[in-house]
């Protein structure tokens, strides 16, 4: 099974690992532990992983911005009393660089994507970084669970693996729907370069790349409108509802629509999985720039990633 894995060689060795751990590594503990997963992804990831053998505390929420987020004392509490603490890296929550003074707070995407450069810390958006991150998790869960569980830990790993490896073939099915010279993607921030790259799309960031501070002047503005114009695109994907004023501002300017559906790009969308979320945000600008989106294969994913137990 462990052999159609594509994540990095040394994560899939680690992942191997885990069904050989030494018992003495981790004596069975007389409580059950507790993970905390402050950001990203990495809740579900996390929950995915250990079924019911862990109690996972999940600092941010669905739809929280964990950029801004500040640490409050029941999340300190939490951290204080877990057996393993997980936050995504690269920056993505400042707050979690501050927690200190312990050896068992993981940067899982940093360990998972060592010679990424951290400019984008969105990396989840390629499953293959996903499928990356869910060994380095499964590696680092192993010590925590008394050696009767490693096993199936290990099964599960290597199953979201295969999963999170068929959602990216899936997306690329997807958007080779999507007219050529209409593959690009025109968002207000710097969140999908890991999705764009992966897939084959050009990226418009309209204000991270054309304004200072978000702030948009009349220079920016006819900047980005030219850039935009002729890019390809059909739409100007949103990160949030109801629609920001300068969003409606470049819409008129370019005469372009804004998508009716956002994309959700730093977590979890309401109510969804890891794989859940990537099929929508795939399906939303596939079907944005004028493709069309397989969602009975999608639910089938999103049915698959439910089903490991």
């Amino acid at each position: 099974m462990l052999s159609a894995l594509r994540a990095p060689a040394s994560v899939l060795t680690a992942l191997v690992v885990l069904t050989t751990v030494s018992a003495t590594q981790a004596p069975a503990q007389a409580s059950q532990p507790t993970v905390v997963a402050i950001d990203g992804v990495l809740c579900d990831l996390t929950r995915t992983l250990v079924a019911k053998d862990v109690k996972v505390v999940c600092l941010i929420q669905p739809g929280s911005d964990p950029h801004n987020y500040r640490l409050k004392p029941s999340d300190r509490q939490a951290l204080s009393k877990a057996s393993l603490v997980l936050h995504n890296g690269f920056k993505l929550t400042p707050s979690a660089n501050k927690i200190s003074g312990s050896a068992k707070v993981i940067a899982v995407a940093e360990k998972a994507l060592p010679a990424n450069d951290g400019s984008d810390p969105h990396v989840w958006h390629d499953p293959a970084n996903s499928a990356a991150m869910v060994a380095v998790v499964a590696d680092r869960l192993a010590p925590v669970l008394p050696a009767s569980q490693r096993s199936a830990l290990a099964a599960r790993a290597a199953e979201a693996i295969n999963v999170l490896n068929a959602l990216g073939d899936w997306g690329t099915k997807q958007f080779a729907t999507i007219p050529e010279n209409q593959r690009v993607l025109v968002s207000e921030h710097q969140a999908y370069s890991h999705l764009t790259k992966r897939y084959g799309l050009r990226q418009i960031t309209m204000l991270d790349s054309f304004t200072t501070g978000g702030l948009l002047r009349p220079s920016s503005l006819r900047t980005i409108t030219a850039e935009v114009q002729g890019s390809g695109a059909q739409a100007l994907f949103p990160e949030s509802l109801p629609v920001s004023k300068t969003l409606r501002r470049i819409s008129r300017s370019t005469g372009l629509p804004v998508y009716s559906s956002p994309l959700f790009a730093d977590g979890l969308a309401p109510n969804r999985s890891t794989v859940g979320t990537a099929t929508l945000n795939i399906c939303t600008v596939v079907k944005g720039q004028g493709g069309q989106c397989d969602q009975v294969a999608a639910d089938e994913l999103i049915a698959r990633w439910s089903a490991i137990r």
